[in-house]
C-alpha cells in the first residue's frame, strides 16, 4: 500500500470580497448624500404668499439667487455672465420644462427679471417664482 502524505499548504491570497462590499456600500452612501449636500449650499429666504402650487421636480430647472448675488442653477454655482449659456444647455427650447426662480427677499427685482427674460427667450414652457406658503 502506498501512503500518501497530504500536506496543507498555506493560502497566501488576500480575500477581496469584504473590501469590495465595503467599497460598494460607501459608493451607495455617497450617491444618496450628494444631492442633499449640494442642495443645501445656497440659502435663500423666499417671500411668503397665500396662493401657491407645488411644481413637479423632474421637469423643473431651479435658479436660485442669494442675498449676496450668487446664482445657482439646479444647486450648481454659475457666474452671472454664464447664466444664459447654462440655461440654454438645460432647457434646450423645451416647452415641457418649467423654470422656477428661487430668489431671496432682499434681491433686486432686476436680477429676477433678467433670469425670467433669458428663460422666455429660450422658449420655456412655464415660468414661476418660488414662495413660502403663509
Amino acid at each position: 500500500m502506498i501512503h500518501r502524505i497530504h500536506r496543507r499548504r498555506i493560502v497566501a491570497e488576500m480575500n477581496l470580497i469584504p473590501l469590495i462590499d465595503v467599497s460598494l456600500i460607501l459608493v451607495i452612501i455617497f450617491m444618496i448624500l450628494t444631492p442633499v449636500l449640494v442642495q443645501s449650499q445656497l440659502t435663500v429666504r423666499l417671500p411668503a404668499s397665500t396662493a401657491g402650487s407645488p411644481v413637479p421636480v423632474e421637469s423643473t430647472v431651479r435658479v436660485q439667487i442669494s442675498r449676496n448675488g450668487r446664482i445657482a442653477v439646479n444647486s450648481r454655482d454659475v457666474r452671472p455672465d454664464r447664466l444664459e449659456r447654462e440655461l440654454t444647455l438645460l432647457l434646450s427650447a423645451s416647452s415641457t420644462k418649467t423654470l422656477l426662480v428661487q430668489s431671496d427677499r432682499s434681491v433686486e427685482v432686476e436680477k429676477v427679471v433678467r433670469v425670467l427674460d433669458i428663460a422666455k427667450r429660450l422658449g420655456v414652457g412655464k415660468l414661476g417664482i418660488a414662495v413660502v406658503p403663509q
